[in-house]
Parts: structure tokens; C-alpha cells; sequence
């Protein structure tokens, strides 16, 4: 039976917005010198890496529980109100899923600083909605 879902994950920092964002657009050299134990590299595939239509290769670090790599297309990104879109095209993640895309948002709420993430999804079984949650780390 397919399911779909909606996962959010809302994340405050003492980083600035714009720092924490020039981070974010930065990941694909940051991210595995930043976190060695989640990404072994990134590789930019298409584009620049940042604009919409760049294709990346993740490969992940061992002991990731799904998925080793994924190939993801930035959607949409939109500087101003830092948002970025992505979707995974092709990996592991596909088995599981039908479609599954990404949203980040950096910014201020309330006067904190947050970035908030959401991963949209139709998957193939709901028992691996389930396990997916329960094995998701969003790490800053």
C-alpha cells in the first residue's frame, strides 16, 4: 500500500540567517568536511551546484541506514527569501519511494534564528514512512 507524507523539522541557531545560508549554498564542499560521519562526498553533476537545474551525487558515509548514494536536482532557489528546493532523481531513496523532494528555509521567527526543513513523499509502503522517521537525523 503507497503512502505519503510530510516530514518537518524546525531547527533554531545562534548563527546569523545569512551566514547560516551562504552555509547551505556551500554544502556541496562544506557538508562532507563539516560532517565526515553522514557525507563522503559530494559531486557536482550538472551546473554549478547552486542553480536551479545543477544536478549533485551524494555518497553517503558508512552506516547510513537507507541509502549510500543520491543524485539530486536543485528545483528552486530563491536568494532573497533563502529558500531552496531540491528533488531526488535517481539512488537507493527511489526503491522506497516514488517521489520525494526537499525544501529548506532559512530565516528569523519570532526573533530566532531557524532554518526549517521539509521533505515531501509518496512512498512505496507505509512501513517505510515509518522506519524513514524514526531513523532521520537532521543534523546542524
Amino acid at each position: 500500500m503507497a503512502s505519503s507524507g510530510k516530514l518537518d523539522v524546525e531547527v533554531h541557531n545562534r548563527s546569523s540567517p545569512d551566514k547560516f545560508w551562504n552555509s547551505i549554498r556551500d554544502s556541496t564542499t562544506l557538508f562532507p568536511k563539516a560532517f565526515p560521519d553522514q557525507y563522503k562526498n559530494i559531486r557536482v553533476l550538472e551546473g554549478d551546484g547552486k542553480a536551479p537545474g545543477s544536478v549533485r551525487l551524494f555518497t553517503y558515509a558508512e552506516g547510513s541506514p537507507l541509502v549510500k548514494v543520491s543524485k539530486e536536482r536543485i528545483d528552486a532557489v530563491d536568494e532573497t527569501s533563502k529558500h531552496v528546493a531540491y528533488s531526488v532523481i535517481e539512488g537507493e531513496l527511489l526503491k522506497y519511494y516514488k517521489t520525494f523532494k526537499g525544501f529548506i528555509f532559512v530565516g528569523s521567527v519570532e526573533a530566532c534564528n531557524t532554518i526549517a526543513s521539509n521533505s515531501k513523499f509518496s512512498a512505496n509502503s507505509h512501513d517505510i514512512v515509518c522506519e524513514f522517521c524514526l531513523n532521520s537525523d537532521f543534523e546542524i
